[in-house]
């Protein structure tokens, strides 16, 4: 019996990561003016960014309970134990689904060892704990090990962003009308986090752009803990300049060197919009530091 790993797409890990683990990421559904899209299979974040730009309405569906069933049954019929790291349950019903779907599995495979972990994360974030129990499993750590390490990123980890356009973010219900109208007038950039819940906060708002990357990586040094010796994330809305801006001020204030870059993914990236510009970091020192020296 084999353990083995697997998660969903909004976990936005770059693709050499995925190839070099095999990781099986559960694709999800976006809609550009009506037209159908597979996540990660036949649409790019770049050309979901496009066709934004070019006006383009943009909406996503979770993962559907039958698409979990079969996921977990190829790991299931042949004995394996398996990890499912989730999307956070505070912005997507998808870890529900997963739940569902190991109900209906264990039925039929009573002694499938299956643990679903809901990370509370999103985005680079999210895929940085993926990235750690992929990292302790190469190493031969165990399942208890890993999902203890899975439990403490998740709990830990922080996630701090801005857009570029609050329109995107209005028509994802997380902003008013009137706030995307103001903040697009002024030049408003607003500065967000997930909470403890899994759920976007606001919690700053700042005009222009440059400033916004710049009070992004004031508050990581404000909340993180060891910045410069941590694997610090980094994911954009197909924006490679903000990224290195980002970079230069998280080296400057705190010796930062060590980066995963990645896009904003498909689906996350059909609510957040292009220009879109997140960090993730602990807030704890890491007791699983080590694991990155494998790298």
């Amino acid at each position: 019996m084999a353990l083995y790993i697997i998660t969903d797409c909004g976990s936005d890990l770059p693709p050499e990561i995925i190839k070099e683990f095999n990781l099986k990421v559960i694709p999800m559904k976006v809609y550009l003016d009506g037209v159908e899209y597979t996540d990660g299979a036949n649409i790019t974040p770049k050309e979901v960014f496009d066709k934004m730009r070019a006006g383009a309405s943009a909406k996503t569906a979770q993962v559907t309970t039958q698409e979990f069933t079969d996921a977990f049954e190829e790991y299931a019929k042949d004995g394996h134990s398996l990890i499912y790291i989730a999307f956070s349950s505070g912005l997507s019903g998808t870890v529900n689904a997963a739940n569902i779907a190991k109900d209906d599995i264990l039925e039929r495979y009573p002694e499938f060892d299956l643990t679903i972990i809901d990370t509370k994360c999103a985005s680079t974030g999210f895929g940085m704990v993926v990235y750690n129990a992929l990292l302790m499993l190469k190493e031969g750590a165990s399942k208890e090990e890993i999902i203890k390490a899975t439990q403490f990123y998740s709990q830990h980890m922080r996630h701090i962003f801005t857009v570029d356009d609050l329109e995107y973010l209005f028509r994802g219900g997380r902003v008013n009308r009137t706030s995307a109208f103001i903040g697009g007038l002024f030049g408003i950039k607003p500065i967000l986090h997930v909470n403890e819940e899994g759920k976007l906060i606001p919690i700053a708002k700042v005009k222009g752009r440059q400033n916004a990357i710049k009070k992004i990586a004031q508050l990581a040094c404000e909340q993180g803990v060891d910045l410069g010796s941590q694997l610090i994330g980094i994911c954009h809305g197909d924006d490679l300049a903000a990224v290195e801006t980002l970079k230069g001020h998280l080296k400057e204030m705190a010796g930062c060197n060590k980066f995963l870059v990645s896009y904003v993914g498909c689906t996350i990236g059909a609510h957040s919009g292009p220009g879109t510009l997140a960090v993730f970091f602990l807030n704890s020192k890491n007791p699983y530091e080590k694991y990155y020296n494998t790298i």
